[in-house]
């Protein structure tokens, strides 16, 4: 898997800018799912600054327009790109054609997209549980129909991007999508965020023959995005003042928020590095249990029998799809 970077000249101040200052990505081409808003515009923005192309894979193309515009006036003397192309990720038939529709090698995918805490049980058109199918089954097939892509670049790098909340729950394979549980919006969202930390342990498994490599990440608590957007807002109230029992990480800004997603996807201080999960813009410590911790990973989120299986069912479930 590579020798991690424990400890780096980064930290939990860092910003997107200050991990990329130096780098030369001219000439790399890069996706970002879920680049129309929050971390994933401002993780766009900064790979473009380093001189990246960059696809901003966005569910609505029209209402992300005037983002790509500025932030492609902004790199342009830089020699980076932005373009914008239409990506859905709950709808296999979307996410089937933007693989197809791609041409040519691709150095950096950043599996961003997400959703949190949906109050009501939600399924897809597919029947899958909401959270587990957008953040993990979607991302998943896009990085499965990328494959070739990947594997065809020198050294390719796949970025992850999970939560503090994995330690909500694990992946409950008995149960993926809440057929017998009565459904929670916590440990729903907990088990999708395991899923991506163990979806990059299973590609360091399973394709590092190819040059890949892939890590996970939390960002940290940023609380000016639109990923709060499904809390209602007196629990939203509760959490940020902790009366609803979940321990908050010291709140981070856009920039900071997205520097460990730029850090693995672009940094030469993590080349090699794969199937780990970082924080703060260094290797994170496995811890025994949730408590109220507010940094660390769970070990069953590192469990190679674990990605092992989950790639197995993932890849059954989509296969199921026509």
């Amino acid at each position: 898997m590579g020798n991690a970077m424990s400890d780096s000249q980064f930290s939990a101040g860092s910003t997107a800018d200050d991990v990329l200052k130096g780098v030369d990505l001219t000439g790399r081409r890069a996706i970002v799912t879920g680049a129309g808003s929050g971390i994933g515009s401002e993780t766009a923005r900064a790979l473009a600054a380093a001189g990246a192309e960059v696809t901003m894979a966005v569910r609505n193309v029209e209402s992300a327009s005037a983002l790509a515009a500025s932030w492609q006036a902004e790199v342009s003397g830089q020699g980076g790109s932005v373009r914008l192309a239409a990506l859905d990720l709950i709808d296999l038939g979307s996410v089937r054609a933007f693989a197809a529709e791609w041409s040519g090698p691709l150095d950096i995918l950043i599996n961003n997209a997400g959703v949190m805490a949906l109050p009501e049980s939600t399924r897809t058109a597919t029947g899958w549980e909401m959270q587990f199918a957008t953040n993990h089954l979607g991302h998943f097939a896009l990085t499965l129909g990328l494959r070739h892509a990947l594997a065809a670049a020198d050294g390719a790098r796949v970025v992850s991007v999970a939560s503090i909340g994995h330690l909500f729950s694990p992946v409950v394979f008995d149960d993926l999508h809440y057929d017998f549980r009565p459904y929670d919006p916590w440990t729903s969202y907990g088990q999708s965020k395991t899923a991506n930390i163990l979806f990059a342990v299973g590609i360091s498994q399973h394709w590092a023959e190819d040059g890949i490599t892939a890590n996970a990440l939390t960002p940290g608590n940023v609380g000016d995005t639109a990923l709060a957007r499904h809390i209602p807002s007196e629990t939203l109230a509760a959490i940020v003042s902790g009366a609803a029992g979940i321990a908050l990480p010291a709140p981070k800004t856009i920039p900071q928020g997205a520097a460990t997603s730029v850090l693995l996807a672009a940094s030469p201080l993590i080349a090699g590095t794969s199937g780990r999960y970082f924080e703060d813009c260094a290797q994170a410590e496995v811890v025994p249990a949730r408590e109220q911790r507010t940094k660390g990973v769970a070990g069953y989120a590192l469990d190679a029998a674990n990605a092992d299986r989950l790639w197995t069912v993932s890849n059954a479930l989509i296969e199921a799809v026509s």
